[in-house]
This record gives structure tokens, C-alpha cells and sequence, in this order.
């Protein structure tokens, strides 16, 4: 992984899934968080991150889903400031090369469904992401839930 986070230099992750099941990527800072975010500049409270996820789980992905959660396996609620691009700082901020839309769900989670694309096995897909945290906290999760054709 490299880059601070910020719009000039994101964090770049690249990974293999070997499952179509969802993983989490737990996400910690590296110093110290402020109470609260106060412009997307400071990098704090704004995460600007590019994923390149090579398919490695034998199935063709014909979406894919990214959900924050503040607590490990609960949904992110209004309150706790985390969300993707809540300050809606422009739409070229979320984005794949391989799905053509996407759809954002709010409350009572964050959820960033990509749909209208395919990986197949072997092939690699990239997102575009901004995590806005305003009210940011040293740790949150994002779960990468990979999805399948239903048979």
C-alpha cells in the first residue's frame, strides 16, 4: 500500500480475493485523529483511496459492494460521520473501470453497490473511493462483499 490519502496523492491497495465471499480491510490511522474534519485538504477525515482487486476466486463478479462499519459487523449509523463522499465533492470521486454505475445506500449503513460490469476469474477490476469520516475515529472496517450470479 502507498500514498497519504489525499485527492493529489491517494491510498493505492492492490489485492487478490481468492473468495467470492465478503472481506473486511480494517483501516487504522497512523497518528494522531482530530475531533473532527474540518477540510478535505488537511487529509484528515477524508481518505481518497484507489483498490485494484485482481478476481482470484474461480467466478465471475457481476457486482461488487463496499460497506463502512464504524463497529465491526454493525452498520454505520447517521451519527457516527462515516460515510462514501457525504460532503459530495464531486462524482468522479467514486468510480471502476469495469462497472459502468453505481448505487449509495444510506442509513441504517453506507453501502456503495457497483453494478452493469463483470470480472471474470483472473481478470482485476479498480475503484475510486472517498471515505469521508467527519467525525473520524482511529479505526473503521470496509467490507469488500464480492458478488456472483445467482443459479
Amino acid at each position: 500500500m502507498e500514498g497519504s490519502g489525499t485527492r493529489a496523492d491517494p491510498v493505492i491497495l492492490t489485492q487478490e480475493l481468492s473468495t467470492s465471499a465478503a472481506v473486511v480491510l480494517v483501516i487504522r490511522a497512523t497518528g494522531e485523529v482530530s475531533r473532527y474534519a474540518a477540510d478535505e485538504r488537511s487529509g484528515q477525515g477524508f481518505l481518497y483511496m484507489e483498490i485494484e482487486t485482481i478476481n482470484g476466486s474461480g467466478l465471475a463478479w457481476i457486482e461488487f459492494e463496499f460497506e463502512l462499519q464504524e463497529k465491526r459487523g454493525q452498520p454505520s449509523i447517521y451519527s457516527d460521520g462515516l460515510s462514501f463522499n457525504q460532503r459530495d465533492i464531486g462524482r468522479e470521486q467514486l468510480g471502476s473501470n469495469r462497472f459502468a454505475a453505481y448505487d449509495r445506500k444510506f442509513e441504517p449503513y453506507d453501502r456503495l453497490l457497483f453494478q452493469d460490469g463483470k470480472v471474470d476469474p483472473g481478470e482485476s477490476v479498480a475503484f475510486r473511493l472517498l471515505i469521508t469520516d467527519l467525525t473520524p475515529q482511529p479505526e473503521f472496517y470496509l467490507v469488500q462483499d464480492p458478488r456472483i450470479p445467482s443459479s
